[in-house]
């Protein structure tokens, strides 16, 4: 599996997670020329049913789940038997990373949507930390409280607008389902409290979750030039502020 091959399969994913791919791309090509394989220890913190994982996986990296969900370990399983491919599924939370895999065995820990929920954001990512090798890199995706109050406000949810901006956690009432969301600013210091050096940040789904999907899939090379739109907006000091998601790469 040439290096160059990670970039080249992975350049193209859907367009709501584009932007992560590429990054996580260049992540993969800098470690495996850094430390001198091609197969690199990647761990999935709340990997779910492997929208990640099994990609990863095809190509050819050792890939471990954990994730606190049976049912989600069981399609794990299924996903990754049908792309004949095979990924470690473990049980437990964030916090149990440390009494699951033993310290410095990865190369690569992707924390994707898991800070939202989890009751110690700091200790989790202090776990995290703690199974990354030198060098090592964490992605992190959170969802961001600017762009809730954006989509309340244009759902005609107004005053759930206003909610979401004045809550501490980002909440938009009691019925909202996501405990928690984080700024750019929020996550960055979480991530620095844990003993993380933020590299990168990037927006995800600037525009993606605004457009129509009518307008995207009714016209032809509409979804690539969301993509590259995506791509642009995702480094934009403004523009990555207001996405629906935050991401960030760090390294400890």
């Amino acid at each position: 599996m040439p290096t160059e091959g990670v970039t080249r399969q992975i350049a193209t994913p859907a367009v709501r997670t584009a932007v992560v791919w590429d990054a996580l791309g260049s992540v993969l090509a800098a470690l495996a020329a850094a430390r001198g394989r091609e197969r690199l220890d990647v761990v999935d913190a709340g990997g779910g049913t492997g929208g990640f994982a099994v990609p990863l996986a095809e190509l050819g990296h050792a890939v471990t789940v954990v994730d606190p969900s049976p049912d989600s370990l069981a399609a794990l399983e299924r996903r990754a038997a049908e792309a004949g491919v095979s990924v470690r599924a473990l049980q437990g939370d964030a916090a149990d990373l440390g009494d699951l895999l033993p310290e410095h065995a990865a190369d690569l820990v992707l924390c994707h949507s898991v800070l939202e929920y989890v009751d110690d954001p700091v200790g989790a990512l202090t776990a995290m930390g703690g199974l990354l090798r030198d060098g090592g890199v964490i992605s992190v995706l959170a969802a961001n409280p600017l762009a809730a109050a954006i989509h309340r406000a244009l759902a005609g949810r107004f005053e759930e607008a206003g909610r979401v901006l004045a809550d501490a956690a980002g909440r938009w009432g009691d019925r909202d389902p996501t405990p928690r969301r984080y700024t750019r600013q929020t996550l960055t210091e979480l991530l620095v409290a844990a003993g993380f050096s933020v590299t990168e940040v990037h927006g995800v789904r600037v525009f993606a979750d605004l457009v129509p999907s009518r307008l995207v899939d009714g016209e032809p090379g509409a979804a690539a030039a969301l993509a590259e739109l995506e791509q642009t907006a995702a480094s934009h000091p403004v523009l990555r502020d207001i996405a629906t998601q935050i991401h960030i790469l760090a390294r400890r």
